[in-house]
């Protein structure tokens, strides 16, 4: 009965998860129960001291600094400047808008690495101008979703620095990896719109040199400098301090804390009023994020300590899947488990449990890093539960609809699913930045 305890506890955590009780007490109470019930009362001083260990993990306080960041670019006005900039700028070309679009959500996630934010900033911002413009409502919804969601690949992301926790590999090294395939994601993006719009031209329209010249008549080009100077500043000076290892991700993720502080005062946007919603809402995050973090901990000593991990490679080495094998299980495993919950979720309940067979496979943890950002960023968008969905349905305008968004993303869900078959196959793709080749 012992054997199949882990996979009971594991079946039944998923399942009232999809009957909608809150993660972090699910993960939790579940695991404190079967902790009790099988190692009695001392249970409590071994997750005691497994939570006080987690707790003063440095790293994990780049995960508020990076969230108080990215709300304070939000709130800021700053990412609204910047695309408009970007949309004139790109105007004159068939689809440049949607350019703009990917390439501000590009910038945006290595400024801020949040995807809430940025879906709803770029539908707020985008979608009635694109819209207005003439462009179909499903390209729309697509390039504004899939972009939102690059803040999961692209560095400083808040998901690759959990999966360096729980992975136990340098964030840093995970940041760098993930270079290569986040340009490529995007250059994969702008080849679909600018496919798309060869196929369908009326779809995509160019917008109109009246209104582009009327932009362009004076003060254009310190427009453009200040628009994109600011930023790219703080996306250096964060990333950049990361890999000339003169700061930890950490420090850097305070230093750019800082300067989105000093960008918002310098654009005029900075109040108290501004400071207090900012405020509010990155503890709400954090506080969520940790107490799903506490829950995991619990789940994570519960299912070791019943040698869940130890069965799961038995049964994984009977079945003669090999490593790449089971590096596809786990992928298919991810993808669907990203139907139904939340990345946090999933990062936090199947990664602690498959990442030990990975060691013992012998399989490098930062390429499998990688893989699951970019499976988790899928997840933010494959219906009916993608997040990317329901932020971006919240701000919409009425006329569009849920079947707009569901085929607008479908292109960019084969789109990334390809890229990560790519991964797969040539992971030498991970290896070219840290091999230095793309490093400052």
């Amino acid at each position: 009965m012992l054997d199949y305890l882990p996979f009971i506890l594991f079946g039944l955590i998923f399942l009232l998860i999809l009957f909608g009780y809150p993660i972090a007490f699910t993960l939790g109470g579940l695991s404190i129960i079967v902790g009790l019930f099988v190692f009695d009362s001392d249970f409590f001083y071994l997750l005691s001291l497994r939570i006080y260990g987690t707790m003063q993990n440095f790293v994990l306080l780049a995960v508020p600094l990076f969230i108080f960041m990215g709300m304070v670019l939000e709130k800021s006005g700053i990412a609204e400047r910047l695309l408009h900039t970007m949309s004139m700028l790109f105007g004159g070309i068939r689809g440049g808008l949607a350019f703009s679009v990917v390439i501000v959500g590009a910038m945006l996630a290595a400024s801020t690495g949040i995807v809430g934010a940025t879906v709803v900033t770029m539908g707020l911002i985008s979608l009635p101008i694109m819209l207005k413009k003439g462009y179909s409502p499903n390209l729309s919804t697509g390039v504004i979703a899939s972009s939102g969601t690059l803040g999961q690949i692209i560095p400083p992301s808040v998901v690759l620095v959990l999966l360096g926790s729980v992975l136990n590999v340098s964030v840093g090294d995970l940041f760098l990896a993930a270079i290569v395939p986040g340009v490529g994601l995007v250059l994969c993006y702008l080849i679909y719109i600018f496919v798309y719009g060869k196929i369908y031209p009326d779809r995509v329209p160019s917008i109109p040199k009246e209104e582009l010249q009327e932009f362009r008549k004076a003060g254009f080009s310190l427009e453009v400098l200040k628009s994109f100077l600011f930023p790219f500043l703080l996306i250096f000076i964060v990333l950049g301090s990361i890999f000339a290892g003169v700061a930890s991700p950490t420090e850097a993720a305070g230093v750019g804390t800082f300067g989105a502080s000093i960008l918002a005062i310098v654009n005029k946007k900075f109040s108290l009023s501004m400071l207090k919603n900012v405020m509010k809402e990155t503890t709400m995050l954090t506080s969520m994020v940790f107490m799903i973090l506490v829950g995991a901990t619990a789940f994570s000593l519960v299912f070791r300590g019943l040698e869940g991990d130890r069965i799961f490679l038995s049964i994984i080495q009977n079945a003669q899947l090999g490593p790449t094998g089971f590096l596809i299980l786990v992928m298919v495993m991810v993808f669907i488990a990203g139907f139904f919950i939340d990345f946090i979720e999933i990062v936090f309940i199947i990664v602690p449990v498959v990442a030990p067979i990975f060691v013992s496979l012998g399989i490098d943890l930062v390429w499998v890093g990688i893989l699951l950002a970019i499976n988790l960023q899928t997840s933010f968008l494959t219906p009916p539960f993608g997040f990317a969905l329901f932020y971006l349905k919240g701000v919409s305008p009425p006329e569009v609809k849920t079947s707009h968004l569901y085929r607008g993303v479908l292109p960019f869900v084969i789109i990334q699913l390809v890229f990560l078959v790519l991964l797969i196959l040539f992971p030498e793709i991970t290896n070219l930045a840290r091999l230095g080749l793309f490093s400052p």
